[in-house]
């Protein structure tokens, strides 16, 4: 029982830092660019780093003879890392540079 309760709660955190990370990136499309990093480039990275052993925790004590069911705050937290990383690349990269001129 202890291990299903630890690894709810792992999964929990794993949504929890990956939409953080997401609204990190967000935030950055409503503020002018800046010189230097403002802390949501820091939050972002702190919860992007707190990934990994999240992740680590989850699928250790997973019980993954349920499959999908175990599988979904993987799969979900994958999704929206992907995302924010595809939307900071574009933030960077083009968005910035548009509206920078």
């Amino acid at each position: 029982m202890r291990g299903e309760r630890v690894n709810r709660y792992s999964g929990r955190i794993l949504i929890l830092l990956s939409l953080t990370a997401l609204l990190c990136v967000l935030s950055g499309y409503f503020q002018a660019p800046q010189a230097d990093e403002g802390s949501a480039a820091h939050i972002f990275q702190l919860s992007i780093a707190a990934l990994l052993p999240t992740i680590l925790l989850f699928v250790v004590t997973a019980d993954w003879k349920h499959g999908w069911r175990s599988g979904r705050p993987l799969v979900f937290t994958g999704a929206v890392v992907t995302l924010a990383f595809a939307a900071l690349y574009y933030l960077e990269h083009r968005f910035y540079l548009a509206h920078s001129r």
